[in-house]
């Protein structure tokens, strides 16, 4: 009755108000006498006027933006994803994907499309955008910095930091003195251009370089340290170089831009005096997420952006400002890294690519039209590799590393990336760096980066040594062994009781292994330390209380499903425990359309399409994740729907078929290690007429009585599958249950499926 009365209520309220607005309209009508009202001309089509319409709505300055943020976004994702294949940072496809779509190769082959697309006029609307971008992004890299880790290792860094920049600054200078007369722009001083082509030959990309020692998994070595430690002194001498470069330039001289050099070190002990007590003081009362309220966020963007207008004012640059403000941030390490993640998203995948497409927009290989213009590219490549590697190699090799790190060093610190972009941006924009010399040094960028893990993996050879990532403990022998893979510490929980639950009272003979991976693109390697205390910390308190030792391994990951699968395969494990993913739009149409668009975005999804993989609608009630780890692994592995598993006293085994069977062993397991009750559940009549089945279930009854039922039910009441706290199913049988949409599904409790590989012992 109820829902009949809102209904009338619905259609009168709409009914009425509608009435009167139409009656509003009438009575409007009759005041535009006299006011000279052009009315459309009759005689042109509707369809003209509505593509009228179209066509300039899409050349509207804010559809032209959205347009070319969508492109740039694809472009940088399939790019990104197939450097990420081949072992490259995906900064290195980003790249790329800008100068693809720049005048380089869609101007030259689509120009009609290029037009379109970018047209000369949108483009100040995507350069302020991308600066947004960059100024996030700068000061995420200053807050990455690890300034109490510069001054436990100072000597060291600083020596092996400044030497390769002088070195190679020197060298650049050097190349500068060749190339002027040729190259620098007309009314361009030789300070100015020798300054800023000397800084290109010097930058060391540290975001980059960060993620690749993560990435090999050298970050808590020694190694790993001392080349970060490094990295990050040569981010901050760079940086200010590059400061008091631009203020040369931009004043002419060195005397007359000494007033800004004086008003930028004013500068920079206000905010570290006067800004940066205030802002510690203020983190450190703020620390949590619930605490950290929106006008507590004001502060600090307040002072990134009065930091970046005061430097753009002095005439260093608003970059400067940004990474400076970043700098200062407070060093509570659980801070930065909650307002990290507020803002890096939103830095890194939607507002760097636009950077990366607007300097491919400036980048012009197509000038580069004679052997002789390509001559000097490789020239720049060879000054920029000998300095910045055979600089650091000497310094290292100096302050007593062993030729291999000194090689590794080396070859680290010449990783440009997104710092030389930058560098190279602003001496364009100042007018230093004409189109050709930019070009090369865009390009001399991409060979430096992405000649990195070709010569780390050649470094390695070289040494016959590759690091061993498998904790020793994993290694040593046991009778059993399981590991589990979670993702959240909730589901982690329910996995080691899972485990404990199959291995209890194996005493010395069992060893559990917690494994977490987490993306390399999403962990800051400062806080990597710190997030894995946190991410371990509940697991480890669970195991206190189920009085289980149990080995934890924590890794950062570019390809999370492919390295679960190698630990498991080269750890020996018996056992691969991990948790469901579900899509929350399985089985709606609206699930199979945002399938088809995930696919298109991630390339990954797509070749698998293409190649026969994947079906472009597959219904599958296994995701892609947990497939690609049942196809590559060469153990078991037990896949828990987790509906809060928080005991395991009654669980359940039905058998839809007679390869079903080997399930009966896990049974076995649990009453011997937690004795819980089973009942198995023989639906279609397979085994009670197996004796082996038969026997085996009767010896498990003798041993440990009345712990195990068999039972022959065709349908399962709803009050018992409530009772029950798991259900064992295997894989097959799982796959039949969801393609028959049994009545099972909506009332099951936790459930594991087996997806058995060699028999369990």
């Amino acid at each position: 009755m109820k829902k009949i009365k809102n209904s009338l209520f619905y259609i009168g309220l709409i009914s009425g108000v509608s009435a009167m607005i139409y009656w509003i309209v009438l009575q409007g009508s009759k005041l535009e006498l006299g006011r000279n009202i052009v009315i459309p001309d009759s005689k042109k089509s509707q369809w003209a006027e509505f593509i009228g319409s179209m066509t300039h709505n899409l050349g509207n300055p804010l559809a032209i933006l959205l347009a070319q943020i969508v492109a740039i976004l694809f472009a940088a994702r399939i790019f990104g994803w197939i450097c990420k294949r081949i072992g490259q940072p995906t900064v290195i496809g980003e790249i790329i994907a800008g100068i693809v779509l720049g005048p380089s190769l869609f101007g030259i082959y689509f120009p009609e499309f290029s037009a379109i697309l970018f047209p000369a006029s949108s483009l100040d609307n995507l350069r302020i955008l991308s600066q947004v971008g960059l100024i996030l992004f700068m000061f995420m890299v200053g807050m990455e910095l690890d300034l109490n880790a510069l001054k436990n290792k100072a000597h060291e860094a600083l020596v092996i930091s400044h030497a390769s920049i002088i070195i190679p600054f020197a060298l650049g200078m050097g190349l500068a003195y060749f190339i002027y007369q040729s190259f620098a722009p007309q009314g361009i001083q030789f300070l100015s251009f020798g300054l800023f082509i000397g800084i290109a030959m010097s930058i060391t990309a540290f975001p980059v370089l960060a993620r690749i020692v993560q990435e090999r998994g050298i970050q808590k070595t020694k190694l790993g340290s001392v080349v970060i430690t490094c990295a990050a002194a040569d981010d901050i001498t760079a940086w200010c170089i590059l400061a008091t470069v631009i203020a040369i330039v931009k004043a002419g001289s060195i005397v007359s831009s000494l007033f800004t050099i004086l008003l930028a070190v004013t500068y920079v002990f206000i905010m570290i005096k006067v800004v940066r007590p205030f802002l510690m003081r203020v983190g450190d009362l703020h620390t949590t997420r619930e605490n950290l309220s929106k006008p507590i966020i004001a502060i600090f963007f307040l002072t990134l952006i009065l930091s970046s207008y005061a430097t753009e004012v002095i005439g260093i640059h608003t970059l400067f400002g940004a990474f400076m403000a970043g700098v200062i941030m407070p060093v509570n390490i659980k801070f930065r890294n909650i307002f990290i993640e507020k803002i890096e998203d939103v830095s890194l995948v939607l507002l760097l690519p636009l950077f990366f497409v607007f300097t491919g927009l400036r980048t012009e290989i197509g000038l580069l039209n004679d052997p002789y213009l390509w001559k000097i590219t490789g020239l720049i490549i060879l000054v920029a590799v000998a300095g910045k590697f055979v600089g650091s190699v000497i310094a290292a090799k100096f302050v007593g590393q062993n030729w291999k790190n000194s090689l590794t060093i080396g070859a680290l610190m010449n990783t440009r990336g997104l710092i030389e972009l930058v560098v190279l941006n602003i001496g364009y924009d100042l007018g230093v760096l004409p189109p050709k010399i930019f070009a090369m040094l865009v390009i001399m960028a991409l060979v430096t980066t992405f000649m990195t893990s070709p010569v780390l993996d050649l470094i390695n050879w070289i040494f016959k040594t590759k690091p061993d990532e498998m904790p020793q403990k994993i290694k040593e022998s046991s009778q059993y062994k399981i590991l589990f893979s979670f993702g959240t510490p909730e589901s982690g929980r329910a996995l080691l009781r899972l485990a404990n639950g199959l291995t209890k009272k194996l005493n010395g003979n069992v060893a559990i292994t917690a494994l977490h991976l987490s993306p390399t693109n999403e962990l800051h390697p400062y806080f990597a330390d710190e997030y894995e205390k946190e991410t371990f910390t509940p697991i480890i308190e669970e195991s206190k209380n189920l009085n289980r030792k149990i080995i934890t391994f924590f890794k950062s990951s570019k390809d999370i499903d492919t390295d679960i699968v190698d630990v498991a395969n080269k750890g020996d494990y018996n056992l691969l425990l991990i948790g469901a993913s579900q899509s929350i739009f399985q089985g709606s149409l609206l699930g199979k359309v945002l399938g088809f668009t995930t696919r298109i975005i991630n390339p990954e999804k797509l070749l698998h399409t293409f190649t026969g993989k994947d079906k472009l609608f597959d219904n599958s009630p296994i995701d892609e994740r947990t497939r690609l780890i049942l196809s590559k692994t060469q153990i078991s592995v037990g896949i828990l729907i987790d509906k809060r598993l928080d005991k395991i006293e009654n669980v359940f085994i039905p058998v839809l078929d007679t390869e079903d069977k080997y399930l009966i062993t896990y049974a076995h397991k649990l009453i011997q290690n937690i004795k819980c009750q089973i009942v198995i559940l023989d639906v279609s009549g397979y085994l009670k007429n197996d004796s082996e089945i038969i026997e085996k279930i009767s010896e498990i009854d003798r041993t440990i009585p009345n712990h195990i039922t068999l039972q022959s039910e065709m349908v399962i009441a709803k009050t018992f599958l409530q009772q029950q706290d798991l259900m064992i199913v295997s894989l097959d049988s799982w796959k039949r249950l969801v393609e028959t949409k049994s009545l099972w599904l909506t009332n099951i409790p936790s459930t594991l499926i087996i997806a058995d590989k060699p028999e369990m012992p």
